[in-house]
């Protein structure tokens, strides 16, 4: 869209002066500190109008919970990983709040795949001598075991040069590959046709000390494979190289060092109702709440987790039509575990009930943009294989709404299956919700509209011990918060626009604009990915795995 210097500098005195102001029928308090007393009085009303619920969702009360889980991984090992002590010490402090708050609380615990990477190598010693690096030259696969091996590196039924099509060879996917296989020896295989957790249960039992694949060598199929095995298991160590680097390597002397943790432990979602007069239509919002074992996980995600806190601590006096149903999940580093087992948990008639869901995964990017998951499909295409639930548009809508009340600048972001929507969505429940950018770059179209640096990522520290308490925005977290809180409400009260269930105005009113006469919309010149790439579910499992 069109940008001028005018409005450009009226929004950035917006954010700078914290001015919340609707133009139309509903008034959002300033994001200001709050004033003495003012804790309490939010305690004491019902909260039932945006303006009410906005005015008692303060950053300074995200913020307590933020510096809680920082509090929280640094007496534990510096994360919130799932199946750590930091990540059970994080689902005590949101039951903990959620039932003080007067929420009916439970857990659900399911055991899940655990990967954590402590250290490893990659060199070759013999004919020459290099070392390589990791992320640049290799990377471990996840689930890999620990070992260390130096030995001779022997192709398995490799294609070289590549074939003409991406999966034109079936390297290591035959028990028959490996026939006059040398025991001892590292296997080299290529990606392509299986997954890779098959290509190494093949080298394992054909007695091979570890394995390296390479990539399969056709455009776009050349960089460092970054790979999973899919689950624990494997007692060998396993890593991934590019196609020009792992196509030279027959013959030579390899070490493949490896040390992690590889095995199934347990860990729990945390979820929170709030009954309505109905309990036939649930609006449902949810964050993980687990960090990646680097580091603290402040922004990725303990934004979306506290928001939800904050937004739920003053939502619960509130006099609702439908029921409200807040999620914390486990497991979603490793693949998206708390939340796919909840709803491959529901029977047809649970998930019927469920009116829509709402997924908050990273709501205060030190380098943000506002992004709204794209419900119609107008900036991006439909992912393959899932389509978007209709009312899905409508979601968006609303966030929208609010945006354009605040007259602040948003885009859309694909539905790229990259957090905890994807599950939602594949049950056919019409989803949305906010992102604020992770590993992707920030484009100089962006930086004018939201402010920040472009040509750097939108989180430096994404998945990396710097996510601590300081690496947030907290302009982009206190209007998230607000926004989070508007849409909750909003359509705890009425969903008819998403799925057709006529509930009750909301007190004071809400504003609808039309979606045709967006002022603030612009337009993103890249796919974000909400969520950002998360290991055991992005990283590629071999085959047809993109």
């Amino acid at each position: 869209m069109t940008r001028t210097d005018s409005r450009r500098a009226r929004t950035v005195a917006l954010g700078a002066a914290g001015a919340m102001a609707l133009a139309g029928t509903v008034a959002v308090a300033a994001p200001a500190a709050a004033a003495p007393g003012a804790a309490q009085a939010c305690e004491q009303r019902t909260n039932n109008t945006v303006a009410q619920l906005t005015d008692c969702v303060t950053l300074d009360g995200v913020m307590e919970h933020l510096e809680a889980f920082q509090g929280i991984a640094e007496a534990n090992g510096g994360n919130r990983a799932s199946g750590t002590p930091g990540y059970d010490a994080s689902v005590e402090y949101v039951e903990q709040r959620l039932k003080q708050a007067g929420w009916e609380v439970s857990r659900q615990e399911f055991q899940f795949p655990f990967f954590q990477q402590i250290s490893s190598a990659f060199s070759q010693t013999a004919p020459d001598q290099a070392t390589y690096a990791e992320g640049a030259d290799y990377a471990v696969m996840t689930y890999s075991a620990s070992a260390d091996v130096t030995a001779t590196a022997q192709a398995v039924d490799v294609v070289v040069p590549p074939p003409a099509a991406a999966n034109g060879n079936t390297s290591g996917c035959e028990a028959t590959d490996f026939t006059g296989f040398t025991r001892g020896n590292i296997a080299l295989v290529q990606r392509g046709t299986c997954p890779f957790g098959q290509k190494v249960a093949n080298a394992q039992a054909a007695g091979a000390s570890a394995v390296v694949v390479f990539n399969e060598g056709q455009e776009g199929r050349t960089d460092v494979v970054q790979g999973t095995l899919g689950a624990p298991g494997a007692t060998i160590p396993a890593i991934g190289v590019s196609y020009a680097l792992g196509s030279t390597l027959d013959g030579d002397t390899l070490r493949v060092a490896v040390e992690a943790v590889s095995e199934f432990r347990d860990t729990e979602n945390v979820i929170a109702e709030l009954p309505g007069r109905t309990s036939d239509n649930v609006v449902m919002a949810g964050a993980h709440l687990d960090s990646v074992p680097a580091g603290p996980g402040i922004n990725d995600n303990g934004s979306g987790s506290a928001a939800l806190i904050e937004v739920a601590e003053n939502l619960a006096e509130a006099e609702l039509t439908n029921t409200v149903r807040f999620a914390w999940w486990g497991a979603e580093e490793l693949g998206l575990q708390g939340s796919n087992h909840y709803v491959a948990g529901l029977d047809q008639a649970q998930r019927d009930r469920l009116a829509l869901y709402l997924n908050f995964d990273m709501v205060g990017s030190p380098n943000f943009a506002r992004f709204i998951y794209d419900g119609d499909l107008s900036a991006f295409p439909a992912p393959s294989g899932v389509p978007v639930p209709e009312g899905s548009d409508q979601i968006e809508y609303v966030f929208e709404d609010y945006y354009e009340e605040q007259e602040l600048f948003y885009e859309g972001t694909e539905f790229s299956g990259r957090s905890d929507y994807q599950a939602f969505i594949g049950a056919g429940i019409p989803s949305g919700g906010l992102f604020t950018g992770a590993e992707g770059v920030k484009q100089g179209y962006q930086a004018e509209a939201y402010g920040g640096e472009a040509g750097i990522a939108y989180d430096p520290n994404y998945h990396q011990v710097g996510d601590d308490i300081a690496n947030l925005d907290p302009e982009a977290l206190d209007q998230n918060s607000d926004a989070i809180a508007y849409a909750v409400l909003t359509l705890a009260y009425d969903t008819e626009r998403v799925n057709g269930v006529a509930g009750g105005p909301v007190p004071g009113g809400t504003f609808e604009g039309d979606p045709e006469a967006r002022e603030y919309r612009i337009s993103a010149a890249q796919p974000n990915g909400g969520g950002g790439l998360h290991a055991g579910h992005d990283h590629d499992h071999g085959g047809d795995a993109v």
